[in-house]
């Protein structure tokens, strides 16, 4: 009989294990899990804090007991493998008794990550808390409900700390977040990210940025001081910690696995580690990225879920071969959703997947689904193409219903390696209540597929200040309310519907810059400009992403 160990429950080893079950009926399978848990909510952890999720039990997916019942496996909870011997196959395992060894034909290691916690002076106070399982969330949400009225901080603009500080919000509490680098949530480009760090403003949570932690004061029971790189001072009743995790994979020293710089697993295609019979699943783990072929690593519980069932099948002799990340996520922020996935600007240039112009990217503002039809809600959509070869690169969308339907379905073509005419001719459903004919992603492919073919050539909120010293004209083209509401400086005001009435009284050697609400109708008006014989450009989104990115005035 076949005898299979597992370290670590949770997304990766509990799948790992049911995977393995409905693949082996007669096989021994053992999985150790260091918590009293083996399968819990990772995710749900900050809304259990704030009170979304009011019942505790509600974040236990499977119990031990259900799951020994369920898969006819021998969990043992409370247990830690300290040491494991890949040349003799036995992993030595610690609990209350003392420390036993068990012997295997083929080992899954699903250890997981810890939170970062950095040598900053005064750290070690028991106020600066972190939220990786349910005893933490446990510790947060007491000491919320204890200073109900009182201060946290949150150090880390990640998504955990964003989630923290919102649910903290929730919950009355008066909210600072620390981020050190300019802007919060590094999957979306600052183009995009303002428009979630508004929110957060909107809803009371100071957002502190560009500034990290240089050490922490006790000031007294209730009471901590947050000190920051530029001498600001913040006090707190509690700090919440999230500035991201490290491979949890002490316990594999002198196995002879090896490990990356940061104390990854390395895996191959097959997520087998360098020993044989081993396997390893999951955030402690380093696979690779599916656009650049780089080693990377995501702590996410989707490609956990998958690298789990990967691994069963391969240690059954099924032979599948992971393939890779994108990096697609999504979070609520207060009233908005973000979504994210491929790759942003940043990245494209920091990984050298692009030269110079040779990608581009279209701003859309499509909604929910059609708006004759009542609850319509608008987003702001960005997706990013190859002007070589056409190929999608990267998307992300912020704003309210439809986001996460509208990033899956970029994702999907991401991950199939597809271009902006697969965009084009997706076929996906629709009636009234649910989307529209023209789905998203159809529309940011014609845009796309416009752009790279010259149909039109916006410009972008960054451009216009130039393109006006080299004697160029805006014309806003909105209603005559929404111009004087606000405006590009030194904006003409002709409405959309006057425009075609008053071409002769335009300058052919002039450039216009057309600038509608989202770009729509600009770009209809360029196309007819530019039949007539006239320079024009559209101002790319319109005044809703130029007023996002830039304000009114330069």
């Amino acid at each position: 009989m076949k005898k299979y160990i597992i370290v670590g429950g949770v997304a990766g080893g509990a799948t790992t294990a049911a995977r393995l079950r409905r693949l082996d009926e007669e096989a021994e399978i053992v999985l150790i899990e260091r918590g009293e848990e083996i399968s819990f909510a990772n995710c749900g952890l900050p809304y259990y804090v704030g009170g979304s999720i009011e019942e505790r039990d509600n974040l236990l997916l499977m119990t031990p007991q259900r799951f020994r019942n369920l898969f006819r496996v021998d969990v043992r909870i409370h247990s830690e493998v300290v040491g494991v011997d890949t040349e003799a196959r036995k992993v030595r395992i610690k609990d209350a008794e003392g420390e036993y060894e068990e012997s295997y034909e083929a080992l899954v290691l699903s250890p997981g990550a810890k939170a970062l916690r950095p040598p900053i002076p005064g750290i070690d106070n028991e106020n600066i808390l972190t939220l990786r399982n349910v005893p933490d969330a446990d510790r947060i949400k007491e000491m919320a409900l204890r200073y109900a009225k009182g201060k946290a901080v949150v150090i880390g603009g990640g998504f955990v700390g964003i989630e923290a500080a919102e649910n903290l919000r929730e919950r009355g509490l008066e909210v600072t977040l620390v981020e050190a680098v300019p802007h919060i949530l590094a999957p979306f480009d600052e183009d995009m990210v303002v428009m979630a760090e508004d929110e957060l403003r909107k809803h009371d949570v100071q957002l502190i940025l560009g500034n990290g932690v240089k050490e922490f004061f006790s000031l007294d029971n209730d009471w901590l001081e947050v000190r920051l790189s530029d001498g600001t001072a913040l006090s707190a009743n509690f700090v919440v910690l999230a500035i991201g995790v490290r491979p949890d994979t002490a316990f594999l020293s002198g196995s002879g696995i090896e490990l990356g710089e940061r104390g990854h697993i390395l895996v191959n295609e097959y997520m087998q580690t360098s020993a044989e019979n081993v396997y390893a699943v999951g955030d402690a783990v380093l696979t690779y990225d599916s656009q650049t072929g780089k080693a990377g690593a995501l702590a996410l519980a989707g490609p956990a879920n998958r690298q789990g069932r990967l691994a069963a099948d391969n240690i059954a002799g099924k032979k599948r071969k992971y393939q890779g990340f994108i990096g697609s996520s999504v979070l609520k922020v207060f009233g908005l959703i973000a979504a994210s996935t491929g790759k942003n600007e940043r990245a494209l240039q920091r990984e050298g997947l692009v030269y110079g112009k040779d990608y581009r990217f279209t701003i859309t503002y499509p909604t929910s689904h059609v708006t004759y039809y009542p609850g319509a809600e608008v987003f702001a959509l960005k997706v990013i193409f190859s002007l070589s070869d056409g190929k999608v690169l990267g998307a992300q969308a912020i704003g309210g219903s439809g986001v996460d339907k509208c990033i899956d379905v970029l994702a999907t073509v991401i991950r199939m390696g597809g271009n902006i005419e697969n965009l084009i001719d997706l076929e996906l459903s629709y009636a009234p209540p649910f989307g529209a004919a023209k789905a998203p992603a159809n529309m940011a492919g014609y845009l796309a597929e416009d752009i790279r073919d010259g149909l039109t050539d916006p410009v972008l909120p960054g451009e216009v200040a130039q393109e006006l010293a080299n004697g160029a004209q805006v014309i806003d083209m909105r209603t005559k309310e929404m111009y004087e509401a606000g405006h590009i400086q030194g904006a003409i005001h002709i409405p959309t519907e006057k425009l075609r009435e008053k071409v002769s009284e335009l300058d052919k050697e002039k450039t216009y810059i057309l600038a509608c609400k989202t770009g729509l109708n600009g770009y209809f008006m360029e196309r007819m400009l530019r039949q007539k014989g006239y320079k024009a450009r559209d101002l790319m989104g319109g005044c809703s992403y130029y007023r996002t990115v830039k304000g009114w005035k330069e």
